[in-house]
């Protein structure tokens, strides 16, 4: 075979390889992006209390299995999720509030508007905490077990449609 006829198969080739990528990507969330931190301990942190101004550490978190929730007042997707966040804490599910990016008066006055799901609120002005977390925007939902691990990571609003996928890693 000749240079010339080769240099013809070459864009076929070339089109067969993206062809089969493209076709193996079908029906892959395209959404979703893993944690590095799925099975590993929530990472240390010092932050601010939105309930006492006092500063927690990671030591202060529940003791058996919860939610971190990263949310803010300037969260559209956050308004949504709230109703749903306050059924959860009516029915016993454990929330830590992250009031991600946000100014602490307008995070009391959404809070007492809206009524408070969380046992306890961590304020991340600066966004490190997230950053450590890998956290991409508000909301998103960390599963964390009762050995302190994070165990699933939730990108978006939790909702009735995807709580009993959540919910089965909050064992």
């Amino acid at each position: 075979m000749t240079m010339r006829k080769f240099l013809l198969f070459v864009p076929l080739v070339i089109f067969l390889i993206l062809g089969t990528f493209f076709y193996l990507q079908l029906g892959k969330d395209t959404q979703y992006m893993p944690s590095a931190l799925i099975g590993k301990n929530v990472p240390s942190f010092k932050m601010v209390s939105l309930k006492t101004d006092q500063v927690l550490t990671q030591d202060d978190l529940p003791k058996q299995p919860y939610l971190i929730n990263f949310w803010g007042t300037w969260c559209p997707a956050c308004h949504i999720e709230h109703p749903f966040l306050v059924e959860l804490a009516e029915q016993g599910v454990t929330l830590v509030g992250v009031d991600y990016k946000d100014e602490k008066s307008l995070a009391e006055q959404w809070l007492a508007q809206k009524g408070n799901p969380y046992t306890m609120i961590l304020m991340d002005e600066l966004g490190r905490f997230g950053v450590d977390l890998g956290v991409t925007g508000a909301p998103e939902t960390f599963v964390v077990n009762a050995s302190g691990q994070i165990v699933y990571r939730h990108q978006g609003p939790i909702n009735a449609d995807n709580w009993s996928e959540i919910k089965g890693y909050l064992q």
